[in-house]
């Protein structure tokens, strides 16, 4: 008879399912903030420094997540074409995080180190140079804009924003100096030289385990 009321009340049978999802929600989640292995940086995760974090902009404001995922599952099928799986503590620096939910392209989580400078930038110019039966489009523009007139702009601000949810975690964060010394890194350089920066570095800490 209760369970019979309850679904004839549309206000209280969603007062309850709300319940229950905020209820289960919380007993998945909460514990992750506690989990060392979610927490702690795998060895080898540094901060992304001005150039990788002004080539990860260029990454989000082009769309790339929209068609890659950076997110390998312990499955033998990806792991083999991929490489280690994903973990947790690889992702501590990532603000947002970048995980995907559509593979049109592969995914890219362990692409750094596996194709030269040359060969990122063969297939940024025009894709089907490299890959021929590739639909990407080409990204030839990035190429043509100094990074330090975008997304290098207010770089120093950005490094303070991940500093701040660095000390938030107790993480090992950038120095001043290293803020400071922002734009004089990324100095005269493309957009498509610090996306290239970026996706050099992806997913390097794990790279070399099986």
């Amino acid at each position: 008879m209760k369970h019979e009321q309850i679904e004839k009340s549309v206000a209280l049978l969603i007062v309850l399912t709300l319940l229950v999802v905020s209820v289960g929600g919380l007993l998945e989640i909460v514990p992750l903030f506690f989990q060392k292995s979610t927490t702690t940086p795998v060895e080898g995760t540094k901060p992304y420094d001005a150039v990788r974090l002004a080539g990860r902009d260029v990454y989000i404001r082009e769309g790339c997540y929209l068609c890659h995922s950076q997110m390998i599952r312990p499955f033998r099928a990806e792991t083999e074409r991929y490489g280690h799986y994903s973990v947790a503590g690889e992702y501590v620096y990532d603000h947002p995080f970048q995980w995907g939910s559509k593979r049109t392209g592969p995914d890219l989580h362990r692409v750094g180190g596996r194709y030269s400078d040359e060969w990122q930038r063969a297939h940024l110019m025009n894709p089907r140079d490299v890959v021929p039966e590739s639909n990407m489009p080409a990204f030839a523009f990035l190429a043509n804009t100094k990074a330090k007139t975008t997304v290098g702009a207010d770089i120093e601000k950005k490094m303070q924003v991940m500093q701040m949810f660095a000390n938030m975690r107790n993480l090992p964060t950038y120095s001043d100096a290293d803020i400071k010394g922002a734009k004089a890194a990324i100095g005269d350089m493309t957009e498509m030289d610090v996306l290239i920066a970026y996706l050099q570095g992806m997913g390097t800490a794990l790279s070399s385990m099986k």
